[in-house]
C-alpha cells in the first residue's frame, strides 16, 4: 500500500458495524434519555412543585432528592459492575428507572415525587457507569473508542438541548407528568434490546463485596453532597471523616472496593480532577446566567431556554468531532484546549450590565462557551479510561460518573454562596463568574503540567 493511501485510512473516520450502531443506541439512548428528564424536569420545576402540593422553599428537593443518590451510590455500583456484570447493573438501572418514572408520574403527593426522583438518581448511578464501562470494553481503546465517546458526549448535551427546547411545550401542552411517562416507552425498548445485542462481562475472579469500604464511600459522598447542598458543616465534618476512614480501609483491604493504587495514574488523577473543575463551573455558570436572565433582563422561562437550547447545538456538534480531536492530538491538548476555551468564553460575563443589548455578547460566549465544555468533557472522558484493563473499566467508569455528579450537585451551591456574599445581585454574579474564570484557567495550567508525557511513561512503567 502507498504512503498516500495509508495516509487517507488514517484520516478517515472509524466506521461502526450495523451490530455496533444498535449497541450504541441502546447504551448511548441511556445517557440521553436521562439527559433529557433531568432538563424537561428543570424547566418544569414550579408545575410539578404545584401538581403535589410542594411549595418554594420545598423546589430544590426535587432536584437534591436526584443529585443525592445519583452522586453518592455511583462509585459503590461502578465497582459492582466489574464484581457482578455490567449488562446485568445495566438492565437493573433501567428497570429502577421504569419504577420510578411510573411512581412519580402518577405521584398525588410530595413525598411520593420526592422518593421517585431519588429511585431516578438510583437508577442513574447504576446506569450511567455501567453503561460507560461497556462502551469502553466493548471499543477497544484509541480512535473508535475516541469516537464512541465523543458521541456519547454529544448525546448528553444533545439531551440537555432538547430538554431545555421543548420542555416547556411538553409540559404546556401536557403536563409536567409527561416529563416522568416519556421515560417508560423509551427505557423497555431499551430493556428488551440489550440481552440481545449485549453480551454479559466476565469476571476474572469472583470477589467478595468490600461492605465497609462500600458503606464508608457511600455514606461519605452522601453526607459531603447534603452538607453542600444544606450547608450543614456538621454533616460535612461527618462526611470528611467517613472518606478518610474509606482511604484508610481500601490500603489495607486484600479486595478493595476501588484500590486507591488507580489514582496513583496521572490519567485517572487529573483526568478525575480535570473532570470535577469542567462540571463544577459550567452548569453554575449556566445557573447564575439563568437568574441574570430572568431576574435581571426579565426573560421568561420559554425564552431563556431558547437562549441557552440554540447554542446547545454547539455542544452537539463538539461531541461529534472531539474524538477526531483528540485521535490527532492526544487527549492532553484537547483537554486543556476545551477547558481554556470554557473558562475564557465565560469571561465576558463578568462584564454584562442590565441591558438586554448584553444578549450580543452572551448568545455567542455560551456558543464558544458549550463546544469548548462537551470536547473538555469527552478529553476527560478519554483520560480517565484511558491505560487501563477491562477489569478496572467499571471502577474507572464509576469514579467518572462519580466526579460528574458530584460536580453539577455541589458546583451551584458553592457560587450561589459566593454570588449571595454581595448585596447587589449583578455584583454578586459577576464576583461569583469571575471567580469560576479564575478556577478555570488556573487549573488549566495545573493539568497540563500533571498530565505531560513523561508521567505517562513512569505510569506506564509501574
Amino acid at each position: 500500500m502507498s504512503s498516500s493511501a495509508l495516509a487517507i485510512d488514517a484520516a478517515s473516520p472509524p466506521r461502526f458495524s450495523s451490530r455496533q450502531r444498535l449497541i450504541l443506541f441502546v447504551l448511548l439512548g441511556a445517557g440521553f434519555l436521562l439527559s433529557v428528564d433531568f432538563s424537561i424536569l428543570n424547566v418544569a420545576l414550579p408545575e410539578v412543585g404545584a401538581g403535589v402540593g410542594l411549595g418554594m422553599a420545598g423546589l430544590p428537593w426535587i432536584t437534591s432528592a436526584y443529585a443525592l443518590p445519583a452522586a453518592g451510590f455511583t462509585l459503590l455500583f461502578g465497582r459492582l459492575a466489574d464484581l457482578f456484570g455490567r449488562r446485568r447493573l445495566f438492565m437493573g438501572g433501567m428497570v429502577v428507572l421504569i419504577g420510578a418514572s411510573l411512581l412519580g408520574g402518577f405521584a398525588s403527593t410530595a413525598e411520593t415525587l420526592l422518593a421517585a426522583r431519588a429511585l431516578q438518581g438510583l437508577a442513574t448511578a447504576m446506569t450511567i457507569p455501567a453503561a460507560l464501562s461497556l462502551l469502553t470494553t466493548t471499543f477497544t481503546e484509541g480512535a473508535l473508542r475516541d469516537r464512541v465517546l465523543g458521541l456519547n458526549g454529544a448525546m448528553l448535551s444533545g439531551g440537555f438541548t432538547v430538554g431545555a427546547l421543548i420542555g416547556g411545550t411538553l409540559v404546556g401542552l401536557l403536563s409536567w407528568r409527561a416529563a416522568f411517562f416519556i421515560n417508560v416507552p423509551v427505557a423497555v425498548v431499551m430493556l428488551l434490546l440489550t440481552p440481545v445485542l449485549i453480551g454479559e462481562s466476565s469476571v476474572l475472579e469472583r470477589q467478595k463485596l468490600d461492605l465497609p469500604g462500600a458503606v464508608t464511600v457511600t455514606g461519605g459522598l452522601l453526607a459531603v453532597v447534603y452538607a453542600v447542598i444544606e450547608t450543614n458543616v456538621a454533616v460535612a465534618v461527618v462526611g470528611v471523616l467517613l472518606l478518610v476512614a474509606f482511604w484508610a480501609i481500601e490500603l489495607r483491604s486484600p479486595a478493595p472496593l476501588a484500590s486507591v493504587r488507580i489514582l496513583k495514574r496521572p490519567t485517572v488523577r487529573w483526568g478525575n480532577y480535570a473532570g470535577l473543575v469542567v462540571f463544577t463551573m459550567e452548569p453554575a455558570m449556566i445557573f447564575l446566567t439563568t437568574i441574570y436572565l430572568q431576574n435581571l433582563l426579565g426573560f421568561s422561562p420559554l425564552v431563556t431556554g431558547l437562549i441557552f437550547g440554540v447554542p446547545g447545538l454547539a455542544a452537539v456538534t463538539a461531541g461529534v468531532l472531539a474524538g477526531r480531536f483528540i485521535s490527532r492530538s492526544g487527549s492532553r491538548k484537547v483537554l486543556v484546549a476545551g477547558l481554556a476555551v470554557q473558562g475564557l468564553a465565560t469571561l465576558p460575563l463578568v462584564f454584562l450590565g442590565a441591558d438586554r443589548l448584553a444578549l450580543a455578547i452572551l448568545i455567542p460566549a455560551l456558543f464558544i462557551g458549550f463546544f469548548g465544555h462537551v470536547t473538555a468533557i469527552v478529553a476527560f472522558m478519554v483520560t480517565g479510561t484511558s491505560g487501563l484493563p477491562d477489569h478496572e473499566q467499571g471502577l474507572a467508569t464509576g469514579l467518572t460518573s462519580m466526579t460528574q455528579q458530584v460536580a453539577i450537585t455541589v458546583g451551584i451551591p458553592m457560587l450561589s454562596a459566593i454570588a449571595a456574599t454581595q448585596s447587589v445581585q449583578l455584583t454578586g454574579i459577576h464576583l461569583a463568574l469571575g471567580v469560576n474564570v479564575a478556577i478555570t484557567l488556573t487549573s488549566v495550567v495545573l493539568i497540563w503540567f500533571g498530565l505531560r508525557p513523561r508521567e505517562y511513561e513512569t505510569d506506564r512503567l509501574l
